[in-house]
């Protein structure tokens, strides 16, 4: 049973920061690439940061360069993105992924979702 759960979302104002956290359970954490997706209303989910299984490769949507940081820790299984001068925009839905493709220009090809953690930027 492949699982991957979210958690660390919630309500903040712009400007501020948020860190969300993934866990996985149920297969090789160590050899997967993982992503973190959004998709808000009326829009489509998008790619919004990816790390290769060793963090060799990391991608970020140009809409987060600069802001978001995603890391991971292989020994607990866990996957991390650390978001900081938060926008309205940014406001959605959050879901973990494991992903086949990650370069620094693509993220891409899901295997397995998360259920998806909200995230609310606004005053």
């Amino acid at each position: 049973q492949k699982r991957l759960v979210e958690s660390g979302g919630g309500l903040v104002q712009p400007g501020g920061s948020l860190r969300l956290s993934c866990t996985a359970s149920g297969f090789s954490f160590q050899l997967a690439n993982i992503g973190w997706f959004r998709q808000a209303p009326g829009k489509d989910r998008e790619a919004v940061s990816c790390i290769s299984n060793r963090s060799v490769s990391i991608y970020y949507s140009d809409s987060v360069k600069g802001r978001f940081t995603i890391s991971r820790d292989n020994a607990k299984n866990t996957v991390a993105l650390q978001m900081s001068s938060l926008k309205p925009e940014d406001t959605a839905t959050y879901y973990c992924a494991q992903v086949r493709k990650v370069v620094t220009r693509a993220c891409g090809g899901v295997d397995t979702w998360g259920d998806g953690i909200q995230v609310t930027v606004s005053s």
